[in-house]
């Protein structure tokens, strides 16, 4: 089949929902033995802790954020994590049900199907798709990310299934190829992280030149991570998103920040101070004041949180990741203030 068609299909199954109702199965996927593949995409959920497999990566949640309002989060720079990877899929019998048919409906064309059948059975490089070595390594191929499948990065890994024993690393000339660099670079794509929505004072609708105070709950913004593991090679990476700061855009030019820069820091675990009785003549360490009303509307509110990444995997210390952001946005209604003159 040629990589393109390859790819294609690839997309396919990684197309498939990434949650379901049953458990994480793994039946006859052990590389080297029996016509099972690695190719899973399953989930499962109990006493609170979540996993998913995709493709042979698996996934651990369970430090992930979660809840309706939690969101992924978007790098504050043009990286963006792997649309596609390769990674171990096909035990030498495995390839062998998977090409054979392939071959016998001579859908592909006899040209190809001869050097496919040169590659892989005639010793151009492999012989009898490796059976010799069944138990002693891994066919590799690729894979579409999950939620990439669209990307136009998902059909860039068009190298042909490849043989890599126990032990050995994977080509030089394959950056997809996987690692722990590459598996924390996946958990980075299955971050999620809370709301950024942030409580105000006054609550429901603020005045005219009135500093409001902007604040977090700390107990909801703390450290998530997501760990990615490949059974089948002993390895793994957790990649951790931690809060750093909140941004806030007023929605309108009609208004001043505290601080200035509009950046609240997080400090003692938490973003902003809580308005409480009697600091009303005080400036707010995270707010806003607005200059004017909005009259019979309200002003857009956005408030986006940066997240520091970092990640650590399997015979290495691992490194940084670009920050990463997630917004909301809520209404804020500004009044005038009413003087009654007597």
């Amino acid at each position: 089949m040629p990589a393109v068609v390859r790819g294609a299909a690839c997309a396919f199954v990684a197309g498939i929902a990434l949650w379901t109702s049953g458990p994480v199965a793994w039946a006859d996927a052990t590389p080297g033995e029996g016509p099972g593949t690695l190719t899973q995409v399953s989930g499962d959920q109990k006493d609170g802790k979540v996993s998913a497999t995709a493709g042979a990566v698996v996934y651990d949640l369970s430090k992930n954020g979660s809840g309706a309002s939690a969101g992924a989060v978007a790098s504050t720079t043009t990286w963006t994590p792997p649309a596609c990877y390769y990674a171990p899929k096909y035990s030498p019998d495995a390839l062998e049900a998977y090409l054979t048919p392939i071959w016998e409906a001579d859908s592909t064309g006899y040209e190809w199907d001869a050097t496919q059948r040169d590659r892989y059975v005639n010793g151009k490089p492999y012989k009898d798709f490796n059976k010799d070595k069944a138990g002693k390594g891994y066919w590799w191929d690729s894979y579409v990310t999950p939620g990439r499948e669209g990307d136009p990065g998902a059909l860039d890994c068009t190298k042909p299934i490849f043989w890599v024993d126990t032990g050995e690393d994977p080509p030089a000339d394959i950056p997809q190829a996987v690692t722990p660099e590459i598996l924390s670079q996946l958990a980075y794509n299955q971050i999620r992280v809370p709301s950024t929505k942030v409580t105000l004072a006054p609550a429901d609708r603020t005045k005219v030149n009135l500093p409001t105070w902007a604040w977090l709950d700390g107990a909801e913004f703390k450290p998530v991570s997501v760990t990615a593991s490949v059974p089948a090679l002993g390895i793994s990476a957790t990649t951790t998103a931690t809060p750093y700061s909140l941004k806030i855009d007023p929605g309108t030019s009609d208004a001043v920040t505290y601080p200035a820069s509009g950046v609240c820091e997080f400090k003692n675990d938490s973003i902003g101070e809580a308005y409480a009785k009697g600091k009303a003549d005080e400036t707010p360490p995270c707010g806003v004041k607005y200059l004017r009303s909005s009259g019979t509307g309200s002003y857009p509110l956005q408030a986006t949180i940066t997240w520091k990444i970092s990640w650590t995997g399997t015979g290495t210390p691992g490194g940084t990741l670009p920050d990463g952001t997630f917004g909301a946005t809520q209404n804020v209604v500004v009044q005038e203030i009413q003087s009654v003159n007597r």
